[in-house]
This record gives structure tokens, C-alpha cells and sequence, in this order.
């Protein structure tokens, strides 16, 4: 019922003596199967997935800036995307030096980090401005101690959700096969920099921001 009823049929086309048919004859065999289609993605159907792609990324980081500094204040949206940006930068550079292929499935990947990093990162974020609010002046005055206890204080919950959500991508990485290897590394390496990030780059942003703020009021 398919292409073929039966390997023989393929003696006139290949045109080669019996002997050596036998040998291919008996290294094949046709089943119950047809091909449907046979579809093939070209280098410009490529290029337009990894352009669609990078659009998806910026426009998900205009959006979250966009959201983040109205949510809270610019500084603190200005420190998110700064991270979201880093951790964005860092895996494709680790992806280039291992020579990875870079395809759609990264691009999923990609996006998938910028939403954990900006979690993270906000959570960290809603704790500063509690104390804001609770503290008013005096924690605006020591803004440095302010984020340093909200990081503390916000910790164990990071290094818990992380060391979680890498047990289940670890086990995709391993178990998941060469499909999904990559796209499981990916967010691997997203995981460990955007828990960093969180802490190292996107509190330190708002408060250089801040403080400049305040340097610039007094003059």
C-alpha cells in the first residue's frame, strides 16, 4: 500500500547484477506505510524563524521594562532588563564557544530564561519596596543596607527554587535525548546565571541609579 509493494520492484531501476540485489534484498524489506509530504525548511525559512525570534525577545524586554517601571519605579526596571539582557548574552556566548547549533528551540529557551530570571529578580525587588514603604525615609537613606537585608531575607527561596528547577531540567538534559539536549542545557546555564544576575547585577543597578538620582537632587 505504500511507495513500493515489494523490494523487487526496485531491480530495473537500480540495475545492477543479481548477486549484489540479493545482498541489498535481504538488508531491506517494504512495510504498510505512505509518505504523506515531505516538507524541508530552507536557509531563508530559517533566517526568517531566527528573525522572528530575536523580535520576540526585544519586544518581551520593551514589554517588561515597560511594565516593571510602571509597577515600581524606572531604576528598578532599568536593573531587571539590565540583568535579562546578561543572562541573554551569556548563554548564547556559552552556546558559541561550545558551537552549538543555534535554532528555534533556543529561542524558546531564551525566552523561557527571561521569564525565570525577572521572577527572581522580582521577588527580590517587591521586598525592597516593602521595607520602602515600612521604613519610608531612613530606608531610602541607607538604601545599600535596604537591598543587601531584601536579598538576605530572599535568599533561601532563590537558592531553593533554583536548585528545584534544576533537578527537572537536569533530568530532561539527561533523559530527555538528543532532542531536547540542547534546549535542556540551555536553560541549565539560564538557571545558574539568572540566579546570579538577580542578586549581583539588577540590585546593584537600581542602587548606582539611585544614588545618582540623589547626587544630581542635591545639586
Amino acid at each position: 500500500g505504500g511507495i513500493l509493494k515489494s523490494v523487487d520492484e526496485l531491480n530495473p531501476v537500480l540495475n545492477i547484477d543479481d548477486a549484489l540485489f540479493e545482498k541489498f534484498k535481504n538488508n531491506f524489506s517494504t512495510s504498510s506505510y505512505i509518505i504523506e509530504s515531505n516538507n524541508m525548511v530552507g536557509p531563508s525559512t530559517g533566517a526568517d524563524y531566527r528573525r522572528a525570534g530575536l523580535f520576540a525577545i526585544i519586544f518581551s524586554v520593551i514589554g517588561m521594562l515597560i511594565y516593571i517601571a510602571w509597577r515600581f519605579e524606572f531604576e528598578f526596571a532599568l536593573g531587571a532588563v539590565t540583568a535579562l539582557v546578561h543572562d541573554v548574552l551569556i548563554t548564547v556566548g556559552i552556546f558559541s564557544l561550545l558551537d552549538k547549533e543555534f535554532n528555534t528551540q533556543i529561542l524558546a529557551a531564551l525566552l523561557t530564561i527571561i521569564g525565570y530570571s525577572l521572577n527572581d529578580t522580582i521577588v527580590i525587588f517587591d521586598r525592597i519596596r516593602e521595607k520602602i514603604k515600612t521604613a519610608g525615609a531612613s530606608a531610602l537613606s541607607n538604601l545599600s543596607f535596604t537591598i543587601n537585608a531584601s536579598i538576605i531575607e530572599t535568599l533561601s527561596r532563590t537558592i531553593m527554587t533554583s536548585f528545584t528547577t534544576l533537578i527537572a531540567v537536569a533530568a530532561l538534559f539527561i533523559f530527555g535525548g538528543e532532542v531536547y539536549r540542547d534546549f535542556a542545557l540551555a536553560l541549565i546555564i539560564g538557571i545558574g546565571v539568572g540566579t546570579y544576575s538577580s542578586i549581583f547585577i539588577a540590585s546593584p543597578v537600581v542602587l548606582y541609579w539611585k544614588k545618582s538620582k540623589a547626587v544630581k537632587a542635591k545639586k
